[in-house]
C-alpha cells in the first residue's frame, strides 16, 4: 500500500526526469530484453537492438502509461484498465514480465537519477511499480 510519502516521493521523482522519459523507457526495455531474453518473443517484428526506432517507440509508450498511472495514483485500476486488457487479451503477456520491466525500469532510474534515487525514492518506486503490476496482472484471474 501506498503512503502519502510514497505518492509524494514518486511524483518528485518523476518530476526530475525532465524530458528524459523517452529514453528511460528505452533503456528499461533494452534492459529487459537483455537480461530476461524470453521477453523478446513479445516482440518479433522489432528491431530490437538498443536504441532502434521501435525500442525507443515503445519505450515511451511504457513510460506515458506509468505517467498515467502516476496521475492517477489513487486509482490505477481505473487508469489502467485498457492496458490491462490489451496485455490480457489481446497481447497475452505472461504477467510474470510486468516485474522483468519494473525491476530493469529501477536500474534505469537509478542510473539516470544517481543520489535522488533514494533508499526511500526506490522503496515507495517499488511499491508503486508492484501495484502497477497487479492491475496489469488483474484480467488474468
Amino acid at each position: 500500500m501506498l503512503t502519502a510519502e510514497d505518492k509524494k516521493l514518486i511524483q518528485q521523482m518523476w518530476g526530475k526526469l525532465g524530458g528524459a522519459e523517452e529514453e528511460i523507457g528505452a533503456e528499461a526495455l533494452t534492459r529487459m530484453f537483455c537480461s530476461y531474453p524470453p521477453t523478446k518473443t513479445y516482440f518479433p517484428h522489432f528491431d530490437l537492438s538498443p536504441g532502434s526506432d521501435q525500442v525507443r517507440g515503445h519505450g515511451k509508450k511504457v513510460v506515458a502509461a506509468l505517467s498515467t498511472a502516476i496521475k492517477n495514483i489513487d486509482n490505477l485500476s481505473q487508469a489502467l484498465s485498457e492496458l490491462s486488457n490489451l496485455h490480457a487479451y489481446n497481447l497475452r503477456v505472461d504477467p510474470v514480465n510486468f516485474k522483468f520491466l519494473s525491476q530493469c525500469l529501477q536500474v534505469a532510474l537509478a542510473t539516470r537519477l544517481g543520489k535522488d534515487y533514494s533508499p526511500e525514492v526506490h522503496s515507495a518506486v517499488d511499491k508503486f511499480m508492484s501495484a502497477v503490476a497487479s492491475v496489469l496482472a488483474e484480467k488474468y484471474r
